[in-house]
């Protein structure tokens, strides 16, 4: 019979058995140690995602407005590299423009926008990490006192107990207390661990325990252990393996903590089912490995994707426009943008596949800077010819020959539209001085025709009367004297609206059948009984007239030249050719009446 202060030479063995039982338990954690560093490392990896430089920013700007802002040292780090890189390339990029346009390198000065709110982002960190490193420093200070004094109590509890003690409730309550104790310093943790297992095993080794006791302590042991496997086992169920195995690290810090010790016959039969079902879930880390390279092998392809259609976009076809170049610019920072949010590719060819898109991201401003720097010749030839469009509409603005004035000012208009971009800063100027002289123009041209519209519409009823009146005449006697009074009624009243002009053409035409149904021409009507000397005033007034219709005609058919399209069936130009057919007819009958009175007939 074994008294509280006393052990059974059996009880003494087992609890020896459980301490050589420790030495595997702790290789096994460092094993799982180990394997849980690599793990962090893959889901580092994993999240090491290209994120854009403001989401970096803003990133950067959350953690330092976190109320533990210096504990997110590492993460806010890899913001910081990323952002500086960002921030260097574009920098880089502004540079190469700078030199590709001539400069000396030395002469290039820019300051990225974004540098200062990155500066300012990192000294705040750097501050705050320093007071979290200062406060960690004290509460690791606090930790280890705390921790040695619950280390005191367990060297106590073995040693110096008092009778009537519950050594159950207070290992239970120390062991506790130990498992809730904050972090301490890592030059500090593995002596203080170590000594602690050491109290510990020397409590189960040293101290007089009761069987009952013992078997409370193997009881609560084992009912833990079980509860770890069973946990265990659904980890082996787990989706998401990362997760899986965080979690199985975190049960075998358990199983060294607060699962040992159990009876002898339940200590082997537990740890190598704990183990099994272990083995079985990091084996699961080759799917975790296999789903990050099927993922980064996905990212790697859309990203080469964008790198194939933004050299697409480098090389575009014959005389790629303004238009082309601005679509193009949206489209590429559109690409770009979906670039940095795709997620990690395979690290053996994470820097090749930056280098490619940062080149062939340069290729395409240098292509497109080289357009925009060509394009200012061009440029200057385009504002020579709208420069002379514009003199043309000023020296035609007040020209109220609305036949010709009014064509001609639409086609200006045309010819404007299809030339291309000037100097920016000449843009509004030539736009303005244009716009006003074509202005200047069509509100004359609608001031004049409004005036003279109720005019033109009387002139054309009375010229359709007179029409049809010399449609009326036939041969009978008095025809010619009524003929003469016609033609001398219709000369003396003025224009008709456009639209009915040719009213004019259908009168001559009448007027030769009536003149050749009477045998006469149309001199004969005023020619009769003049002297020598005023045959010889009217043919120089004859000749004064064919020279000038001549001109006229000549001015009607060089404007016609104006016209990509210039045909008869051009509604724009039909009045015109009416115009012309009109002045013909009354060239060929001048020439005629000056052939009769030079002939003597």
């Amino acid at each position: 019979m074994t008294t509280e202060n006393n052990l059974s030479e059996n009880e003494e063995n087992k609890n020896s058995n459980e301490v050589l039982q420790e030495k595997p338990l702790e290789n096994t954690e460092v094993q799982d140690e180990n394997v849980h560093h690599e793990e962090t490392e893959h889901e580092e990896e994993h999240e090491d995602v290209d994120i854009s430089l403001a989401d970096a920013l803003k990133e950067m700007e959350r953690i330092i407005n976190a109320p533990n802002a210096g504990e997110d040292f590492k993460k806010f780090n890899q913001l910081k590299e990323k952002a500086s890189h960002y921030i260097h390339d574009e920098v880089e990029d502004k540079k190469h423009e700078y030199t590709e346009a001539g400069n000396a390198p030395e002469n290039f000065s820019y300051e990225h926008p974004s540098q200062a709110k990155f500066s300012a982002l990192v000294n705040i960190f750097r501050e705050k990490h320093d007071a979290y490193q200062k406060g960690q420093e004290e509460e690791q200070k606090k930790n280890l006192e705390h921790r040695q004094s619950i280390i005191e109590r367990l060297k106590n509890l073995y040693t110096n107990s008092e009778p009537g003690t519950n050594l159950f409730k207070s290992i239970r309550e120390i062991k506790e207390e130990w498992s809730k104790a904050g972090q301490v310093a890592k030059s500090e943790f593995r002596i203080l661990n170590n000594n602690y297992f050491h109290h510990l095993n020397q409590f189960y080794q040293m101290l007089d325990l009761n069987k009952e006791f013992l078997e409370q302590e193997y009881s609560h042991n084992l009912e833990k252990r079980q509860h770890i496997i069973e946990r265990a086992k659904q980890l082996e169920h787990e989706p998401v393996i990362q997760k899986a195995l965080n979690e199985l690290q975190y049960l075998h810090k358990l199983w060294k903590e607060e699962a040992e010790p159990v009876a002898e016959e339940f200590r082997e039969k537990t740890w190598e089912e704990f183990k099994e079902i272990s083995n079985k879930i990091h084996e699961r880390k080759s799917e975790l490995s296999a789903a990050i390279e099927t993922e980064q092998n996905e990212n790697l392809e859309k990203k080469n994707q964008i790198i194939a259609e933004i050299k697409k976009l480098s090389e575009p076809g014959e005389n790629p426009n303004h238009n082309y170049w601005q679509n193009a610019i949206r489209r590429v920072e559109e690409l770009r943008s979906e670039f940095l949010k795709t997620g990690s590719v395979p690290r053996k060819l994470s820097n090749q596949n930056w280098n490619e898109f940062k080149t062939i991201l340069r290729g395409f401003n240098t292509t497109k800077n080289t357009y925009y720097k060509s394009l200012k010749g061009s440029q200057q030839a385009n504002l020579e010819e709208k420069l002379k469009l514009i003199q043309t509409a000023k020296d035609n603005q007040n020209n109220e020959e609305w036949d010709i004035a009014v064509p001609l000012f639409k086609k200006l208009q045309e010819d404007w539209k299809k030339i291309g971009h000037v100097p920016k800063s000449m843009t509004n100027k030539i736009w303005d001085e244009f716009r006003d002289a074509c202005n200047a123009f069509f509100n004359n041209y609608r001031e004049k025709s409004n005036a003279s519209t109720d005019n033109w519409k009387e002139n054309y009823k009375q010229k359709k009367a007179i029409l049809d009146e010399l449609k009326t005449i036939g041969n009978e006697e008095g025809s010619i004297e009524r003929i003469e009074a016609i033609k001398t009624a219709w000369n003396n009243i003025g224009k008709v609206p456009r639209d009915k002009i040719s009213i004019n053409t259908e009168f001559n035409k009448t007027l030769r059948e009536k003149l050749k149904l009477n045998k006469i021409n149309e001199l004969e009507l005023k020619e009769e009984g003049l002297s020598e000397n005023q045959l010889t005033d009217k043919a120089r007034k004859i000749k004064s007239q064919i020279s000038d219709l001549e001109a006229e005609i000549v001015k009607l058919e060089n404007n016609l030249a104006f016209f990509k399209n210039p045909s008869r069936e051009n509604p724009m130009l039909r009045d015109t050719y009416d115009s012309i057919d009109e002045k013909k007819a009354h060239l060929e009958t001048l020439k005629q009446n000056l052939h009769s009175i030079i002939a003597g007939e």
